[in-house]
């Protein structure tokens, strides 16, 4: 499966980024990770990439780590459009007091604009 994987530094989208790369490895996936701006993340966009490429060394599979400039959520859509990925994978989403599962504007985007599929991991 072609899998794009993008995250931003939160801890949601690390969480997501080690299942993707897991996933990867059992399943052999075609895996891209785009690195993308986020405003709300305290990790610097180098960090990022760095540990995207920590993650996948040792899971000791290839795959491509990019960064991604411009609005995270249309780039992300965006690039599995043009690219023909077949998911793309983003970290997010929070279960608020009253059981409603809140996510925010990237994830929200992509999942309102994707016409691929998309998966949220918490």
């Amino acid at each position: 499966m072609k899998v794009l994987c993008g995250i931003g530094g939160s801890e949601n989208s690390f969480r997501a980024l080690d299942r993707t790369v897991e996933r990867a490895a059992l399943a052999d996936d075609d895996l891209t990770v785009a690195v993308v701006d986020n405003e709300d993340s305290s990790v610097s966009p180098d960090d990022v990439m760095r540990r995207a490429r920590e993650a996948i060394d040792d899971a000791g599979i290839d795959a491509d780590v990019r960064r991604v400039g411009g609005d995270p959520g249309s780039r992300l859509v965006e690039i599995a459009e043009r690219e023909a990925f077949e998911q793309i994978v983003l970290g997010g989403g929070h279960t608020s007091p009253m059981g409603k599962i809140t996510i925010g504007p990237i994830a929200e985007f992509v999942l309102l604009n994707a016409k691929t599929s998309v998966t949220l991991v918490r």
